[in-house]
């Protein structure tokens, strides 16, 4: 597994997304704990999508507007509904010292929002056979050991940032003005992530 993998792979994950700002928002909202689940359900979908990718489904997807359409459009209408839910402080995603959730319903958010993503399997079959040797005869197995790399690291940046949210939570959770702030940021964050998504084409 080359270096140059690692790194573009570090890079893809560190910058924000659906699951950074999810894993960031029930964090502060839960404490580290419930940071970390919400790291392992976005990682499951990413696990999830890569077996699609791998099985092949992915070009099913991609040779089909009409699955890829549906998919894209409940993945906006779930993610506007995120933003509307950091709003109004609901449940997992309240902005405040919340009461805690359950691991299941934690997880089960995480893995909705990345797994209604449909460009992620696509992105896999795009992202992974770069990094292959030209004329391998193990593709296959070489894409899978890529594709728990990517994986591993989706989950280890997920928990670094929810390690940097519990570490400053209570500073936050102290400031009413701050709190309000992070509260329309992460609202507008999943809003805007949402649009993009609507504008995503196959």
């Amino acid at each position: 597994m080359s270096p140059e993998f690692l790194l573009t792979a570090f890079i893809v994950c560190v910058i924000p997304g659906i699951g950074v700002v999810y894993t960031l928002s029930v964090t502060l909202g839960g404490g580290f704990r419930a940071g970390l689940l919400a790291a392992t359900g976005c990682t499951i979908a990413t696990v999830l999508h890569m077996v699609v990718a791998l099985s092949g489904l992915a070009a099913a997807l991609y040779a089909s507007a009409v699955l890829f359409q549906t998919i894209k459009y409940a993945g906006v209408a779930y993610l506007l509904w995120m933003a509307w839910a950091v709003l109004g402080d609901r449940g997992a995603l309240a902005v405040t010292a919340a009461a805690p959730q359950s691991a299941a319903r934690t997880i089960q958010r995480g893995i909705t929002l990345n797994i209604l993503n449909p460009k992620l399997p696509l992105f896999f079959v795009a992202f992974l056979p770069q990094f292959l040797p030209a004329g391998g005869d193990a593709a296959v197995h070489q894409m899978i050991e890529l594709g728990i790399a990517f994986s591993a690291i989706t989950f280890l940046t997920f928990v670094l940032y929810a390690l940097i949210a519990a570490t400053g939570r209570n500073a936050i959770l102290s400031r009413p003005s701050v709190l309000r702030w992070m509260k329309c940021a992460f609202a507008a964050s999943f809003a805007a992530l949402g649009a993009r998504l609507a504008f995503e084409r196959a």
